[in-house]
């Protein structure tokens, strides 16, 4: 598997597991990792990531999905500048600004509640995610706002992680 991963479902079951689950139900946190590693023009070790995100919470492995603040760290470990952002009136003018970034979002359709990780960049066009939707095929279009994106979709809790490339501060 090289490049962008736009569907974390069309991941083989038993290729890439994410502690003892298949990464198409809980892999969303690395694969958003994986995506701005490569957006940035990155190349990733898959299964080194993976194992980088079950040790992070050694109890877990990730059984449970990764948590929010897992990608943050990371970056900050390699040596990216990272801001995490909070407030969502904040998310179109931080994003805009960074070279790549991860978007933690919680959903509900009706009595079911789940989160998610997208990785996204800014174009000419909008905003642009990968590995958005469950029949995602390419890449996303978010539109002009992430808080419209949002809004629109009724996501909540939400926490934008905007990177910088670390090549760009060494050159």
């Amino acid at each position: 598997m090289n490049g962008l991963i736009y569907n974390q479902n069309h991941i083989p079951q038993n290729e890439y597991r994410y502690g003892f689950r298949a990464s198409a139900d809980t892999g969303c946190g690395w694969v958003a990792t994986h995506n701005a590693l490569c957006l940035m023009g990155y190349k990733t070790d898959i299964k080194e990531l993976i194992r980088y995100y079950e040790w992070q919470l050694p109890l877990i492995h990730g059984n449970a999905g990764t948590s929010f603040w897992g990608p943050a760290l990371c970056f900050k470990n390699w040596g990216f500048p990272v801001k995490i952002i909070l407030d969502r009136n904040r998310f179109d003018a931080e994003a805009a600004g960074a070279d790549a970034c991860i978007l933690f979002y919680r959903w509900r359709k009706k009595a079911k509640l789940g989160a998610h990780f997208v990785a996204l960049h800014h174009t000419e066009q909008g905003f642009v995610g990968y590995n958005t939707y469950r029949n995602s095929t390419g890449p996303d279009a978010y539109g002009k706002s992430l808080d419209g994106f949002l809004k629109q979709r009724k996501y909540f809790g939400c926490v934008l992680i905007a990177i910088q490339n670390k090549k760009a501060k060494e050159g």
